[in-house]
């Protein structure tokens, strides 16, 4: 579908010989256009940061609403705003479907040079904006498919196991039809807050669906101790052994340039992203939540794996997600794990980190050699653990990591 999409922004782009970019109504990016101006203008702030984030930031889709796009059924023009990061003006061409609005292209309005007529010609607007309506209504099916899917879609996420998850894949495979067969990926993107938008591009199912602290052989899914929410996302494979669509799919969902000025999270309230394993049918859809459940965990406690993680790539943290117990609990580890030793607790998991390599630990933390002994000695006298035992630095270990990956 989203070569579908790119086919016809660089249709428009050629009818009007400018570079076009398509976002939904939520001002997410779809497609864009090529850009090869060598013109410092031809990409400012705003239209920057769209294509770097595939997002624009609440405010600047409010100063563009307020141009009356979204009630808008032919082209609109938008001056300059430079105090605003709009330094080029802009046309809209609404992508409508059956009176509802569906998203936006967009085209940089540029100077009129010497001798030239206005821009664009008309005849060249109408038929971009003719494209514009065969973007409508492929949006429009996507949204009816992701709203329609996303009931059975949630079924088989949370349904316990046996015949109850037995007759969710079912109905899910009935529904999706011949989109129901070859591969696919399941992205958790997470936390998930606000509301659950009606379709993902590229996508084949969306919903929401409860964030789980236990998998594996565990409770069921539908069972477990839930931790909020997250997206949850399908996206059709082209083959099994490739999970880019769906890495693509969850980088889009979540910003991406982490610069200055750049949300702390993403919408809904996301702030990183997991992906499960290709599965090659329906009935492995639970077990793939919980891999892009826990991926996205991993990368919500651990950065470096994030902001998009894949489950086969968060090492440890596979056994860690699995674990039911809480760490705070063990009676060896549960004064250290309270709220008055968050510095000793910090020290003995760059120690640990570090393979009990007590140079790299103290140049790690910025300490003295000397202070990580004592506070080491500390760390052993509230546990018990004597950390010249193997199976005792396990036990630590693990406890440290579950209990970051639990604050997640």
């Amino acid at each position: 579908m989203k070569g579908d999409y790119q086919d016809l922004v660089d249709e428009i782009s050629a009818l009007l010989g400018a570079p076009a970019t398509l976002e939904n109504r939520d001002f997410r990016l779809i497609a864009f256009g090529a850009h090869d101006s060598e013109d410092d203008l031809a990409m400012d702030p705003v239209r920057t940061r769209s294509i770097l984030t595939r997002q624009s930031t609440a405010a600047v889709r409010s100063w563009f609403e307020g141009f009356g796009i979204a009630r808008a059924t032919g082209p609109v023009r938008i001056p300059a705003a430079p105090e605003a990061g709009v330094f080029r003006g802009r046309i809209c061409l609404p992508v409508r479907n059956r009176g509802i609005v569906h998203g936006y292209v967009w085209l940089l309005d540029p100077e009129p040079g010497p001798g030239q007529g206005p821009w664009p010609d008309p005849a060249q607007l109408d038929a971009a904006m003719e494209v514009a309506e065969r973007i409508g209504v492929l949006l429009a099916e996507e949204a009816r498919a992701g709203a329609d899917l996303s009931r059975e879609f949630r079924a088989v996420l949370t349904a316990g196991r046996g015949r109850p998850r037995d007759l969710a894949v079912e109905a899910l495979r009935a529904a999706l039809g011949a989109g129901g067969a070859g591969p696919h990926g399941l992205v958790c993107v997470a936390p998930w807050a606000g509301d659950t938008p009606g379709s993902v591009p590229g996508a084949a199912a969306v919903c929401a669906a409860p964030l789980r602290e236990t998998a594996g052989d565990g409770p069921a899914v539908g069972e477990g101790r839930a931790s909020g929410e997250g997206l949850a996302v399908l996206v059709r494979l082209r083959a099994a052994d490739s999970l880019t669509p769906a890495l693509n799919t969850a980088g889009r969902l979540l910003p991406r340039d982490g610069g200055a000025g750049s949300p702390p999270a993403g919408a809904g309230g996301a702030r990183a992203a997991g992906v499960g394993e290709p599965v090659r049918d329906l009935a492995g859809l639970p077990e793939a939540w919980e891999q892009a459940t826990a991926a996205a965990r991993a990368a919500l406690a651990q950065p470096r794996l994030g902001p998009v993680a894949r489950w086969s790539a968060i090492g440890a943290y596979r056994m860690l997600a699995a674990l039911s117990a809480d760490p705070a609990q063990d009676p060896a580890t549960r004064a250290l794990l309270g709220p008055a030793h968050p510095e000793l607790a910090r020290t003995a998991e760059v120690f640990l980190d570090c393979a009990g390599q007590a140079g790299r630990a103290a140049a790690a933390l910025g300490i003295h050699r000397q202070t990580l002994y004592y506070r080491l000695s500390r760390v052993e006298q509230l546990t018990g653990l004597d950390l010249d035992e193997g199976e005792d630095r396990l036990l630590l270990h693990m406890a440290l990591k579950a209990a970051r990956l639990n604050e997640s």
